[in-house]
This record gives structure tokens, sequence and C-alpha cells, in this order.
């Protein structure tokens, strides 16, 4: 799935008109159809609902909703800013079906803030269908009287495509200025404000693609983004009914020391959770009873202690280490003290197998980054901004100012996959193209998150070698998802990292799209966990 700039999304709808033969009035029939349908099925109890239109073809979706839910029995009433007579196109045509149609629904001109308030009595739901991808901020006049208005209200809110006063194409985490949401219904693909914004009151918001008739040659993007949550399908299809540990991978997870024996724990674990055939944790002998206990399937190869790290490169201990072994991981609490950075290093560089880089992995190319070369093998650096800063040679606040530039430019550069951890992880390429992920939340904000990240990225690499981008990307979907699932069914505040683990098959068995072809980016779709017994 394509992420689009407002221009972009107007163009798709363009060609969809004029190379494609698609009339307009079917998209908006489409699209205020996709806003009925999802209000049904949220909000299946209400009764009264009323829908706030502009006068543009965003208010055109509106009425054409609001003449779907009053054939659905709802008591609909319309609330358009402006005159009648100001409407134009489809939106006009929208108007004259919902009065032709749909004699009951109720329609109020709004024109200036006398009674505004008035206007709303009785309302159970409100959708928001004032303006939408094509407006540029700020609101202006009656619109913002009438946000004021709506914050007020103790009714959810759905918006249609965006919430109005939002702009499109930002990728600020919250926009000052706009209306407030409960759920937000977009179209076609999402823009770049769905999948960087937080549009919605709580953390947990759908926000949802609906598919209204646009080809998919129709939609063309030039951000060079995709959504992360497009590569799930990959670890969705059964396994062959002949399957054997052999055909899924053996990872090696590499790290640990002394006080610090719980990172690769939790890596191993979460690497055994998500799929990998084989496990085995390389861990210093100080700590191998501790990492041997977290799983009774974990196998153990010990390593010499700190100080000795290196002479396990060495002829035939090298060779035991790496026998077997399709995916390497290393670095999940292997310390900075002694001869660890240069063993971390060392032991990337011997190897050629698929590399997995975390953690004081990471530190130990701190200044040395000339020595992370991806080309001819698979390495995937999943760092967090501090992390990204040390091997970029910048601040964090420098990171965090253009995370996608820096990660792509990165990526492309050393020809890796560079996993950038934080709001809205980006998964960036060696080709350029970089995935933005929607799930996770603030309960994931623990020790241990990175390394079940670094475990759940091994094995989907190990069970898919041949097709590492949507291997990596459905990795960190699955992990941000699981931890959704835990914080549904626990207190944010009590979410550990190994919780995670405990929801991967949540995550494994959810499906983003749901019955009435509407496509989850943010929110857990709650009829699909329920009817999968997900449900707190």
């Amino acid at each position: 799935m394509k992420i689009l700039m407002a221009a972009a999304m107007g163009a798709v709808d363009r060609r969809t008109v004029e190379e494609f033969g698609v009339p307009l009035e079917t998209l908006m029939e489409a699209a205020g159809g996709a806003v009925a349908a999802f209000c049904l099925r949220q909000y299946p109890a209400v009764t009264r609902i009323s829908v706030l239109c502009g006068r543009g073809n965003n208010g055109g979706d509106g009425l054409v909703a609001a003449r779907v839910l009053a054939a659905a029995g709802k008591m609909v009433r319309v609330i358009l800013l402006g005159h009648e007579n100001e409407l134009k196109g489809e939106a006009a045509g929208a108007l004259e079906r919902l009065r032709s149609e749909a004699s009951g629904v109720a329609l109020r001109e709004a024109v200036d803030e006398a009674g505004l308030a008035e206007a709303f009595d009785g309302a159970e739901l409100l959708i928001d269908a004032v303006v939408g991808t094509g407006f540029k901020p700020p609101l202006r006049g009656l619109a913002i009287a009438v946000r004021d208005v709506v914050a007020g209200l103790n009714v959810p809110v759905v918006a249609v495509d965006l919430p109005s006063g939002w702009d499109a194409d930002s990728m600020e985490q919250t926009v000052e200025g706009a209306f407030r949401a409960d759920a937000v219904v977009t179209f076609t693909a999402p823009k770049l404000a769905h999948v960087f914004g937080h549009m919605t009151a709580a953390t947990f918001g759908p926000v949802v693609v609906a598919g209204i008739g646009s080809p998919d040659t129709a939609v063309q993007s030039e951000t060079g983004l995709t959504w992360t949550g497009s590569s799930k399908t990959l670890a969705e299809k059964p396994r062959g009914m002949n399957s054997n540990k052999g055909k899924f991978g053996h990872v090696l997870v590499v790290g640990g020391s002394w006080g610090k024996a719980g990172a690769p724990s939790m890596a191993s674990l979460a690497g055994l959770r998500a799929g990998a055939g084989l496990v085995t944790a390389g861990v210093v002998e100080s700590i191998v009873g501790i990492v041997a206990g977290v799983a009774p399937e974990l196998m153990i190869s010990p390593l010499m202690e700190k100080t000795k790290l290196l002479a396990n490169l060495e002829g035939k201990k090298f060779e035991r280490l790496m026998k077997g072994i399709t995916v390497l991981a290393v670095g999940p609490g292997l310390g900075t003290d002694g001869d660890a950075p240069e063993f971390a290093r060392q032991l990337v560089a011997k190897t050629t197998v698929p590399v997995v880089i975390d953690a004081d992995g990471l530190n130990a190319f701190a200044e040395k980054t000339e020595l992370l070369k991806g080309a001819g093998r698979t390495m995937v650096l999943t760092p967090h901004p501090g992390e990204m800063a040390r091997l970029a040679g910048m601040t964090v606040k420098e990171v965090e100012a253009d995370r996608v530039g820096l990660a792509r430019r990165f990526a492309t550069e050393h020809g890796v996959t560079l996993v950038l951890k934080g709001w809205r992880t980006l998964v960036a390429h060696p080709d350029g193209s970089v995935a933005v992920n929607t799930t996770g939340n603030p309960s994931m904000a623990k020790g241990g998150s990175g390394d079940i990240l670094t475990g759940i990225v091994a094995a989907m690499l190990a069970q898919f070698p041949d097709d590492v981008a949507r291997a990596v990307e459905a990795a960190v979907y699955l992990h941000g998802l699981a931890g959704d699932f835990a914080a549904h069914a626990m207190d944010e505040h009590t979410v550990l990292a190994t919780d995670t683990v405990i929801h991967l098959s949540d995550a494994f068995r959810y499906r983003v799209k749901d019955v009435d072809g509407l496509t989850w980016i943010c929110g857990l779709n709650e009829q699909k966990y329920k009817e999968h017994g997900m449900a707190q």
C-alpha cells in the first residue's frame, strides 16, 4: 500500500476518471457508502446521527453517507456549512439524491454561529465531512466556530478522509486547530498525515482505508513510502504439511554479559515464538544457566568470557559456533567493555549469513560505519534514535529532524536495511524505498522491547530469506501489533517486553482487512479480535 501526498491523491482521482472511465459520482458513492458501513459496524447501537458537511466533495461524501445511513433505519440530520445553492458538481448531485431518496433526513443550513450548539442536540454520533485531502490549513470563519462546538460534545466523531483542518501532507504527530476525531475513514490509499499523525483522541482510535474503485495502476506516488502492514501477508500463508524445522532456518543470537542475561534471553525467546525452526543463544559461560532457562526449546552455545571474546572467532571454535546457522543476530546485552566491540565487528565481518545488528552490536560500529557493508549480503540494523545518532555522527535532535531522509540515505549508502525505531518506526531499504510502521503504543516504552524486535526480525529472515524487504517489514509490524494486543489485555503501565511475545500469536492471526473491505492502518479491528477470542 503506497503512501501518497495530497497532489498525488488528486491525480489518482483524475486518472481514474479520465483513463479508466470511472465517473467521479461513482467514486463519491463508494466513499460515502464506506463511511456509512464503518459507522454501522462500529456503532451499531447508535440511532441518531448528525452529518456535518462542507460545500465541496468531502461534503458530498458526507451527503452520500447520510443517505445510506437513513436507508439503514438511522435518524439522520445534515448540517451544511453554507447554502444549498452553493454546492456544485457531484456534491450537488449527492444532495439531490439525498432529497429524493431520503426525505426523512433533516437538513439545516449553517451560515453563522447562531444556534450552532442546538444543531447537534440529541446526536449520538457525529460525522465530520467539512473538508478533506485537498484542504490547506488553517480553518477559517464558521468552520472554527463549528470545530469548537464539536470539541465540547460528548459523542464520538468519525472523520471523512481526514479530521477537518488537518493537512494531508503533514508529517507531524499532532496538529493544532483541526477537528477532534475518534475514527478516520480515508479512501484508496493513506496520505502522509494518516501514517505519521496521531489523528484520534484515543491511543487505539481506528484509521481505515476504503477502496472506492481506483485501479492499482492508477495509484502512483512519488514519496517512495509504503505501509509495513501490507507485508504481513507474508506470515499468513499456512505452512506445508510436510514441513520440518530445517525449512524455517536456524537463528544464532550472540550477546549477553554478566548482569545483562535478559537481553539475549528475550531475543532468543522472540525468535522461537516468531517461527524460526531452531534458535541458539551464543552467550558467555557465566550466564549460560540463566539464558538456558528461558525455554527448553532454546539451544546454547557457550562463549569464552568477555576478556577472551575474540578467541571465540578462532578456527574450530568459530566453525562450531556458526555450524548450520542461517541468520545471525548480534548485540543484545553484549556490552561495550573489553574486546566486546572488536568481537562484534569481527564476527559480522567473518560471517556471510544474513545478520541483524542491534544494541551494543550497533555501538561497536559507532565512528566505524565504513565497516557496515551490506553489498552482497543481507544486513539489517535496528537502531533507536540514540544509536542512530552515534552511527551517523550527529545529535538525537538532528536524527529526529529528518528521520525519513536520514534513514533513506544511510540505507542506500551502506547497502543495508535500516529499522529506525521510534514514533512511526521506519524500514529503509537499500533501493531507497521506505516503509512506515503504524503499530505499537506507549506501553512498549520499556527495556527489552528492542531485544524482542531483534529476535522477531531474525526469525522472519530465517523463514523468508528470499524476501528480505517484506520479512523485515512484517517483523516490525507484528512486533508493534503484539504490543497493541498486550496493551488491550493489560493496563499500559504494566506491560512488559515479554508480554508482547505472549501476544505474538494474536498478531499472527490478525487480519488487517475487515469484512467490509476496509484496511485498518491504525487501531485494532475490535470485531476481528473478538471473533478470535482475543478481546480482554
